[in-house]
C-alpha cells in the first residue's frame, strides 16, 4: 500500500494549483483523466513488463505511481471536497470488507479463480462504455450508470487479486501483486467518485 501515500500527496498538491487558476480544462479532461488509469495497457502490458525487470522494480514502480498520481490529481483538483470524502470513505470500507472476506474464503478453501473470465469481459464492457462517454458525452444519468457497474467490477477485481495474492503469487511477484491491487483500489475510488460527482452536479 506504499503506492497510495505518494498518490495522496500529489493529489493534495494539485488542488491549490487548480484553485489558483492553473490550466486544467474541466470538461472532457476530467473524464479522460479519470479513465486514463483504466486502459488495458496499464493493467496487462505495463504490469507484466514491470515485474520482469528485477533490477528496476522499485524505480519503475515509483515512476508508475507518480504518473498515475497526476491523473488522479487532475480529477481531484476539479472535484468538490465532500464528494471526494464520500468516495474515499466508501472505498476504504469496501476494500477492508472485501479483503477480510477473501481471507476468510481462502481459509475455508473456497476457490475464487472462476471470476477471472467474467471480470475480464466486464472490464472490456466498462472500458468501451468509458470510451463512448469520452467521445460522446451522454449526460449525467449515463455517467451515474457507468459509475455503478464500474465500481462493482473493480470491487470484484479486489476479491480476485487478493485471492491470487494469497494462493498464487510467490514472494518474487510482489510488484505484480502490489500494482494490481493498487490499480483496483484506485479504479474503485475513481468509479465511486464518478458516481458521486454526477449525483452531486
Amino acid at each position: 500500500m506504499s503506492e497510495l501515500n505518494p498518490t495522496l500527496g500529489i493529489c493534495e498538491e494539485m488542488r491549490p494549483q487548480y484553485e489558483k487558476g492553473a490550466d486544467l480544462e474541466v470538461g472532457r479532461l476530467r473524464t479522460l483523466s479519470s479513465n486514463m488509469t483504466k486502459s488495458p495497457e496499464l493493467r496487462y502490458v505495463f504490469i507484466k513488463k514491470i515485474y520482469q525487470e528485477r533490477h528496476f522494480n522499485f524505480l519503475l514502480l515509483g515512476l508508475f505511481t507518480v504518473s498515475t498520481s497526476f491523473a488522479v490529481g487532475m480529477t481531484r483538483a476539479s472535484t468538490n471536497g465532500k464528494v471526494i470524502l464520500e468516495a474515499a470513505i466508501l472505498t476504504a470500507v469496501v476494500v477492508l470488507s472485501l479483503t477480510l472476506y477473501t481471507f476468510w474464503a481462502a481459509r475455508r478453501g473456497h476457490d475464487l479463480n472462476f471470476l477471472g473470465p467474467f471480470l475480464f469481459a466486464a472490464l472490456w464492457v466498462v472500458l468501451v462504455f468509458a470510451l463512448i462517454q469520452i467521445l460522446f458525452p451522454l449526460g449525467k444519468l449515463s455517467t451515474m450508470i457507468y459509475g455503478g457497474p464500474a465500481a462493482m467490477v473493480f470491487s470484484d477485481y479486489i476479491v480476485y487479486e487478493t485471492n491470487n495474492l494469497i494462493k498464487l503469487y510467490s514472494y518474487d511477484l510482489y510488484i505484480w501483486a502490489a500494482i494490481s491491487l493498487y490499480l483496483d483500489i484506485l479504479n474503485l475510488f475513481l468509479s465511486l467518485l464518478t458516481l458521486f460527482r454526477a449525483a452531486d452536479s
